[in-house]
């Protein structure tokens, strides 16, 4: 999805490990299913997607293009990875390019949105990436961001045990001690509240909306219908009181402004 936290020689290596690579880079959308609808209509309603030029950085196999170019002027995706931007090319997803996250072949203001969906965690340069998505929407347009929240009691991208890497929704993880949660998730951020926030401080940018969102649940709805909608119903009401803080990812959108 994006460029690596580190390189593949700086993580632990095993046997029962997946590529280092596809650890690092993060695990893109490959299908569409009810969360990654509910989280496009979350961006179009904060950032009007039709008949905008719409950028997704870190657009894995494009499936957000996909939908995205139903409705937008222009619908493009970059990332980091050469196979699957091939992949995506190969399904029929048109503009899709190869390039890091911190330096993109666009000019400036070419864009009325810039997506980073679960991207900004993986990046070399998270506030780098920040201010290049920035320099390539144009004033007034907002850049949408979802990244992994501190507060929520799993963590996603797996964990390292020693030399044996462990994938799936492991608990508490997010909860402990800096030190001891990034010796586990070497390949991942976390943020804070105030720690995401921070990212944009300087930048030509105002944050209009900062919130946060659950997941959707697709793998519980596979098996258990009745308990995913049950899930789902108490999670997004919990969108709306205090209990959001302990959501899956922060939600920010950022509207550029004038470069200083």
């Amino acid at each position: 999805m994006a460029p690596a936290t580190l390189s593949a020689m700086a993580l632990p290596q095993s046997p029962s490990a997946p590529p280092l690579d596809q650890v690092a880079l993060g695990n893109p959308s490959f299908v569409w299913r009810f969360g990654q609808d509910r989280r496009l209509a979350l961006v179009d309603r904060c950032a009007t997607l039709s008949g905008a030029r719409v950028l997704d950085l870190g657009c894995g196999i494009g499936t957000y293009v996909r939908h995205i170019a139903e409705v937008a002027a222009l619908a493009a995706g970059v990332d980091i990875d050469r196979a699957r931007v091939a992949r995506g090319a190969a399904s029929g997803v048109s503009n899709l390019s190869l390039a890091v996250a911190e330096s993109l072949p666009f000019r400036d203001g070419a864009f009325d949105v810039v997506l980073l969906n679960e991207v900004i965690e993986h990046v070399r340069d998270d506030r780098a990436t920040l201010r290049e998505a920035l320099r390539v929407v144009r004033p007034g347009g907002q850049v949408v961001v979802f990244a992994p929240n501190r507060g929520y009691p799993f963590e996603t991208h797996g964990v390292y045990l020693g030399k044996r890497y462990v994938f799936g929704n492991i608990p508490l993880v997010n909860w402990l001690p800096d030190p001891v949660r990034n010796r586990l998730v070497p390949h991942a951020r976390v943020y804070t509240s105030a720690g995401i926030r921070r990212l944009a401080r300087g930048l030509p940018a105002r944050l209009v909306v900062h919130s946060y969102v659950y997941p959707g649940f697709d793998n519980v709805h596979a098996r258990w219908p009745r308990l995913a909608r049950m899930l789902r119903a108490a999670c997004y009401r919990a969108e709306h009181t205090p209990l959001r803080c302990m959501g899956l990812s922060h939600f920010l959108v950022l509207r550029r402004t004038e470069a200083r």
